[in-house]
């Protein structure tokens, strides 16, 4: 796709993050964006802050994790504008979980994760794809995975890690769908980074719903500079990226019809070779 201008762009957990930083760059590049997220006042604080400088942004409170909620969204897109260009399944959750292992990490902690960040993303090609097959325009369907689980997984993170690996094969295998009916729409997998994104997913707690409960005492979620004392501690490079660089570089991807959206990093790439080398030489996994 290389004329964004008019087009029409949905983004899913569009209130904070990426998903604003999204919105936002959608909106500046002329097109009309729909913001869906969760979180009303959080979604309502965003759209008119973006919208004050005469952007063309609706925001819609979408629950991911059900079908008919994402439906919906689609329904009201397709009232409002007409047609679908881009779809981003952006929304995700993390749990607080690096205390724990997966043999004493709690059973709702993992039904809550794979209900955003998987069937969410499930429920938005649900809903979204078939209207715009519908439509016969280009588009694209870009789906948030994590290099964390999408690449290579973190013992530290094993609920996130799991659902982001499930977001990389759902998205190679819609690629190869899409490509198998000569659809005009493409998909591509976002890894944000190249570092630790600053967002507010840490705290994701908050939107813990009530069908789910928390099942322990909890925990308050780490911030950034406790994520940099952890790094420090290891001997890690410390560094952020901020969501903005991020829709920068996942627009350019699209324009350049790209699939695999990361950015360039010495660590990322090393840690994908060792892992692929590792596969081919059958050789067992170690933290060494």
């Amino acid at each position: 796709m290389r004329e964004f201008k008019g087009k029409v762009a949905v983004v899913t957990g569009g209130a904070s993050g990426v998903g604003r930083a999204l919105v936002d760059r959608f909106a500046r590049e002329g097109m009309k964006v729909i913001a869906a997220d969760v979180e009303k006042p959080a979604l309502d604080a965003a759209v008119a802050e973006m919208s004050a400088g005469g952007a063309e942004i609706t925001g819609i409170v979408t629950d991911v994790r059900s079908l008919e909620s994402v439906q919906a969204l689609a329904a009201a897109t397709l009232d409002t504008y007409g047609a679908i260009h881009i779809l981003c399944n952006n929304a995700g959750v993390g749990t607080n979980e690096m205390a724990d292992t997966i043999w004493t990490s709690s059973d709702n902690d993992w039904k809550w994760c794979f209900q955003v960040n998987v069937w969410g993303v499930l429920n938005g090609i649900k809903a979204f794809v078939p209207p715009m097959l519908d439509g016969g325009e280009e588009g694209h369907v870009i789906n948030t995975s994590s290099s964390n689980g999408g690449l290579y997984p973190l013992p530290t993170t094993p609920i996130y890690a799991t659902t982001k690996a499930a977001v990389t094969t759902i998205t190679e295998v819609l690629n190869y769908e899409l490509q198998m009916q000569g659809a005009k729409i493409k998909a591509g997998v976002l890894y944000p980074g190249p570092h630790i994104v600053n967002t507010g997913i840490f705290s994701a707690a908050r939107n813990c719903p009530a069908d789910i409960p928390y099942e322990r005492e909890p925990v308050p979620p780490p911030v950034l500079e406790d994520m940099k004392e952890m790094y420090e501690q290891a001997g890690m490079e410390w560094a952020v990226t901020e969501p903005h660089e991020v829709a920068e570089y996942t627009l350019e991807a699209i324009r350049n019809d790209q699939f695999w959206i990361i950015p360039e990093s010495e660590h990322a790439d090393t840690a994908v070779r060792a892992r692929l080398e590792g596969i081919l030489a059958r050789r067992n996994p170690s933290l060494g």
